[in-house]
């Protein structure tokens, strides 16, 4: 029932539909098929023709896959839309060289900070053990003096409830699915960044397909994208009332706590782009022209 999950089946209704039946598309949410870090590989190799996966877990292979996780470099959809639209010819370009073709993006709603007690400046951070789910959550972890800890989004129930985790840097939207008021009650909007979830596809087996299929799945791509970036929205909304209507504090962060993660965040952009080297000056400077 997540968001990212609707809009899926409704993409797969709209492929169905456009090719006459030629095309089927069957889901397997929650890591069902393949697990995530297993999933973009199994699209590469065509074992699977195609798979939804945070790119940003992928940094290691490309900076590029890393730019929607650059902390309180957005801090709104229309902030995301834009630094995706700068982003994408050059993941694009990666991409393809990798077999694979980016049919469509969905942000999710901006990150947030989940304890189980007040946390008002970095120091209250300290030795906490936090879910890590890519590069950007570790050096997160690390300039505030969090644990990380490596979990995938299907297994933060079981981490929290085992103690393997005391805190989560993610979206209210995946605090709501992972029910964390069981656990922790504490919700900071800190707007850290949107990651986006991607849908890739096999680029021989889109390659191969006849011309008009090919125009029905870049015409329900679209729309696609158009619909998961209201369906983000909505969602957001409705698994912030639900925190608070579970018993969770959910608040703005403290000055002092907002001004210490923008350093945060201004060292690390500046770190991604030394790493990027010219394409992510590129990138950087076409969002923030």
């Amino acid at each position: 029932s997540n968001f990212q999950t609707v809009n899926a089946q409704e993409f797969s209704k709209c492929v169905a539909t456009g090719t006459k039946g030629e095309i089927n598309i069957v889901l397997h949410p929650n890591g069902a098929l393949f697990k995530g870090n297993d999933i973009k590989r199994a699209v590469q190799t065509g074992q699977a023709q195609l798979g939804e996966r945070l790119l940003s877990a992928h940094e290691n292979e490309n900076p590029i896959f890393g730019t929607d996780s650059i902390p309180f470099l957005v801090n709104s959809y229309e902030d995301s839309v834009k630094l995706y639209g700068a982003a994408r010819p050059e993941l694009d370009k990666v991409l393809d060289k990798q077999g694979i073709v980016l049919l469509y993006s969905v942000p999710w709603p901006a990150q947030g900070l989940f304890f189980n007690k007040d946390v008002d400046k970095v120091a209250d951070m300290k030795g906490i053990r936090v879910r890590s789910y890519n590069k950007s959550t570790a050096r997160i972890s690390e300039l505030t003096g969090m644990e990380p800890i490596s979990i995938e989004a299907a297994e933060i129930s079981q981490a929290m409830s085992a103690g393997v985790i005391q805190s989560l840097i993610t979206s209210a939207v995946t605090g709501q699915d992972s029910k964390v008021w069981e656990q922790l009650d504490h919700f900071y909007q800190v707007n850290a960044w949107m990651p986006r979830n991607y849908v890739i596809a096999n680029k021989g087996t889109v390659d191969a397909l006849p011309d008009k299929a090919k125009a029905a799945l870049k015409d329900c791509s679209a729309k696609a994208e158009a619909n998961g970036l209201e369906l983000s929205k909505a969602a957001n909304d409705e698994a912030l009332a639900n925190l608070a209507k579970n018993g969770m504090v959910v608040n703005k962060p403290s000055d002092e706590l907002a001004k210490q993660l923008r350093e945060i965040g201004e060292t690390m952009t500046n770190e991604w782009i030394a790493k990027a080297g010219d394409m992510g000056k590129a990138v950087i400077g076409a969002y923030r022209k």
